[in-house]
């Protein structure tokens, strides 16, 4: 035999094993079969409701305090200073008609949160409440605040009180979306603080906002809105909601249409600061949360939670250890919308002391007209706490090579 054909005959037997190899791997069963869900099950580390942290049910009930028929909404975060609960919100004038942004005028608004001042309110239990009057109003012609400030939020620290809310300058920024009368936003508009000493103030607004809309190419051009803290690291996370120039949504301002952004039409983005008035610097991990519209975040661990009301991951409670990561822990509940939870333990930073969750908070409801609710749910530390216990157990005895009973399994 010749050496070409020596090495025909080898280069044959080579390929010839190589398809019998590939033909068997390709009929050899699967060590373990695995649907899709349970796939999922098993790597996405999500458990059934018993075994989940994150488990609640969301019940609302009526306050008292507020039936004078005014409207209010987005209450802040509640905190307790002075042995009585605080709360900050958005009210308009009163009786003053929404007209929308072409007929709007120096009485006349154009929007529900159109001529809004910040007022407070307190309580002794969560359920009774007093309207205590005024904590920031708009601020003077030419300033970033001087139409309308609302939507507020609270932080403390340092012995100091921060309130941050969204602010418009002026009717001019006001945009028609063209969808109905009313419709539309104050494009732009910006994020402004006041500081106090007190809870009860008085407040000192900041000559400047601290926190302003992308350009034109950011997925955060348009707006910015819903401004809410967390606190970790000796760092201010402050998130908020928006979205990119787009030629579909309620908030058309001048300037080009950001198409990168345009299957975005709301998410959340957090600025990050040293200080709590700033500077913020966006993350470059923007937009953080897909959707947020009436969201609300809060302490939980060395962590964050939030709700979204809307968006792919609505109706979900998600959590994030780092404050930029969200994963979601539990989906299809009812969630308050617009609300703010009482924050045990103040804004204390989570790698200091872990986050003690929430229990209750206020939010809003629309219909018949805006007015405030109380929340109630379990999301509380210590219950996370005892269900972690209770999974764990679990887990020791799946990997276990004894099968003798346990009477502590029987968890309800």
């Amino acid at each position: 035999m010749t050496r070409r054909a020596f090495i025909t005959v080898v280069t044959m037997i080579f390929y010839a094993i190589l398809v019998i190899n590939l033909t068997s791997c390709q009929n050899q069963e699967p060590k373990t079969y695995e649907s899709a869900s349970y796939k999922r099950f098993r790597e996405n580390h999500i458990s059934y409701e018993k075994y989940n942290e994150f488990n609640t049910q969301f019940k609302f009930q009526k306050i008292e305090g507020f039936e004078d028929g005014a409207e209010r909404y987005y209450p802040s975060s509640i905190i307790k200073a002075d042995n009585q609960y605080y709360m900050w919100y958005s009210k308009p004038q009163f009786n003053s008609e929404v007209v929308g942004p072409i007929d709007a005028n120096d009485t006349l608004r154009a929007f529900h949160w159109d001529l809004c001042d910040i007022w407070y309110a307190t309580s002794t239990d969560g359920l009774k409440w007093e309207e205590q009057g005024l904590a920031v109003s708009r601020g003077t012609a030419g300033r970033y605040d001087h139409r309308s400030v609302f939507n507020p939020d609270i932080l403390f620290t340092d012995g100091k009180y921060y309130l941050v809310y969204q602010a418009a300058k002026s009717i001019e920024n006001a945009r028609w979306s063209k969808q109905f009368r009313t419709s539309g936003d104050f494009t732009p508009n910006v994020i402004g603080m006041s500081v106090g000493n007190s809870a009860a103030g008085p407040w000192k607004a900041l000559d400047e906002p601290i926190l302003k809309p992308g350009s034109e190419e950011s997925w955060d051009a348009e707006v910015i809105h819903e401004p809410t803290f967390f606190v970790k690291g000796g760092q201010f996370f402050l998130y908020y909601k928006s979205h990119g120039r787009l030629p579909w949504t309620p908030n058309i301002s001048p300037g080009k249409f950001n198409k990168d952004y345009a299957d975005i039409p709301l998410a959340t983005g957090v600025a990050i600061a040293n200080d709590p008035k700033g500077p913020y610097t966006k993350s470059k991990y923007n937009p953080v949360l897909m959707g947020g519209h009436g969201s609300m975040v809060w302490p939980y661990r060395n962590g964050v939670c939030a709700i979204l009301p809307e968006g792919p991951e609505r109706n979900s409670i998600l959590f994030s250890e780092d404050g930029i990561n969200f994963y979601p822990k539990i989906q299809g509940l009812t969630i308050p919308k617009g609300g703010g939870a009482y924050r045990p333990g103040t804004f204390t930073d989570v790698n200091t002391s872990p986050g003690k969750g929430i229990t209750w908070g206020i939010s809003h409801q629309l219909y018949p007209n805006y007015h405030f609710v109380r929340f109630e749910c379990d999301l509380s530390l210590e219950k996370g706490n005892r269900v972690r216990k209770e999974y764990k157990m679990i887990k020791e005895y799946m990997n276990n090579d004894s099968y003798d009973y346990n009477s502590k399994l029987n968890i309800d």
